[in-house]
């Protein structure tokens, strides 16, 4: 593919990346300034940290080469403290975990495999006992709130607490939600990546499922058969993922420490021509 091909498709691609986002910064109240200084800071943390020279130390000159940014700039950029620009996921996290435990772990199911309504208080089999096994050093009572709010449990008459979903999805926290759209778009646009500079026997699984003439009568009873497969699939993958990961299971044996990502997603809109 020739250079100027190429470089017309990626324009094309990114355009195409940036029309949601925008729409995102626009209806946030994000100037186009603002957006071009993240930008900035982002092409000098990534020339800094992906495109250095082995053995070379990686200087000002260079990235403000391979960038297009002036030394001053770049040197600007350099010295900033980056200290609160990146939010931490560990709040969603942690509230992730215990459902996915409380769905998956034998001593939190009843006699039918589903998830059991708990106890608030227990040394076994309580909602205190899951939370302190799967949300590290966030209290009980603080997971609880936060499910309760999010509309992920309730509480029943007799005290017990039942869990209404089986994925924990912040429904009034924008932070939070803006947090998970920089997290989620990240991994695909990296397992996007990889894919396009690794071997052909080390791709990372990419697939997509798409129609376009579907008539507005089937749509909510597809979306809903969509939804139960999904969700079933992601549970069964997070049984396989959990068995796999030291934090949950102490028994796995092995060195070096991988992240592995599968996400499943859903869209619909309009057809335009």
């Amino acid at each position: 593919m020739g250079s100027d091909t190429k470089k017309k498709a990626l324009s094309s691609a990114i355009a195409m990346i940036l029309a949601p986002l925008i729409r995102i910064l626009l209806r946030n109240g994000m100037s186009i300034g603002a957006f071009y200084e993240i930008a900035k800071q982002t092409y000098v943390r990534v020339a800094e940290n992906d495109f250095e020279i082995p053995g070379k130390e990686q200087t000002t000159t260079r990235i403000a080469t391979i960038t297009g940014l002036t030394r001053k700039e770049v040197l600007r950029i350099r010295n900033l403290n980056e200290d609160g620009h990146f939010l931490s996921l560990e709040h969603h996290n942690r509230a992730s975990r215990v459902i996915s435990a409380w769905v998956r772990e034998p001593e939190f199911q009843n006699k039918r495999g589903g998830p059991s309504a708990l106890p608030f208080e227990g040394q076994t089999g309580s909602f205190s006992s899951l939370a302190k096994r799967f949300s590290g050093d966030i209290p009980a009572r603080t997971i609880l709130e936060e499910l309760l709010h999010s509309g992920a449990v309730t509480n029943l008459n007799d005290g017990r607490i039942k869990l209404v979903t089986n994925a924990y999805v912040p429904r009034a926290d924008i932070v939070e939600k803006i947090t998970i759209l920089g997290t989620d778009v990240t991994d695909l646009i990296s397992t996007i990546d990889h894919n396009l500079v690794c071997e052909p026997d080390e791709t990372f699984f990419q697939r997509k499922v798409w129609y376009n003439n579907i008539p507005e009568e089937l749509i909510s009873e597809l979306r809903q058969k969509i939804v139960n497969r999904s969700q079933a699939t992601v549970e069964a993958l997070d049984q396989e993922m959990a068995n796999c990961d030291r934090d949950v299971n102490p028994e796995v044996d092995g060195t070096g420490r991988k992240r592995a990502v599968v996400s499943i997603y859903y869209f619909e809109e309009q057809f335009k021509e």
